[in-house]
């Protein structure tokens, strides 16, 4: 009866903890949405953006829904920037869900997909693959809608992709493995404390 409660406990106890854990990284992807710190400035007047880190992060710590949910999330506040406060021709097309909603759903379930292959005891390399995946996912996604959509020169498209995509999915490999180094580092000091108090009982 111990073990079923015990088992019973660990499941609310990852919910819970899958909860918390989407609900704050939507969080960090609305927050980067509203202030600058989403967008790096980059060459030639350009940016990189780091918005879809918080999906992949989502995707390695929690699972595909994680990932999916703040892909979406940050997927709707791109499409509600293009509607509210379009700055270039361009923007008008990422109105169209099928640009920017659909492309960052893809970038958690496909961080998921890559760290579920390549993780286990190699976290590290399985979160970095997962980041450059995901980033990846989201430049080709994204630039390959807009040249089926007339919006892009496929020669344009393949120069942002040198020019950011390439950047963006290494910086994104950085910021993952360290906030999931951080973050498994918390874990395991949680759990020992954990151990320790069943112990004492």
């Amino acid at each position: 009866m111990s073990d079923v409660k015990r088992e019973a406990g660990k499941a609310s106890s990852s919910v819970l903890r899958t909860t918390i854990v989407t609900g704050a990284l939507s969080a960090v992807s609305i927050a980067l949405f509203l202030t600058p710190f989403g967008y790096i400035p980059w060459l030639a007047g350009a940016s990189l953006t780091v918005m879809h880190v918080p999906a992949i992060l989502g995707a390695v710590l929690e699972g595909p829904a994680a990932g999916a949910i703040i892909g979406a999330i940050f997927g709707l506040t791109s499409l509600v920037k293009a509607a509210t406060a379009p700055q270039g021709p361009i923007d008008v097309f990422f109105t169209n869900p099928l640009v920017s909603v659909l492309p960052r759903i893809a970038v958690g379930l496909l961080a998921w997909v890559t760290f579920k292959a390549l993780g286990g005891k190699r976290r590290t390399l399985g979160a970095a693959a997962a980041a450059i995946v995901g980033s990846l996912a989201n430049t080709i996604f994204v630039l390959g809608a807009l040249v089926l959509l007339g919006a892009l020169p496929l020669a344009a498209a393949a120069s942002v992709f040198v020019a950011n995509g390439l950047v963006e999915a290494a910086l994104a490999a950085v910021l993952t493995v360290g906030v999931v180094a951080a973050w498994k580092g918390i874990g395991s000091k949680s759990g020992k404390a954990r151990l320790a108090d069943e112990d004492k009982r």
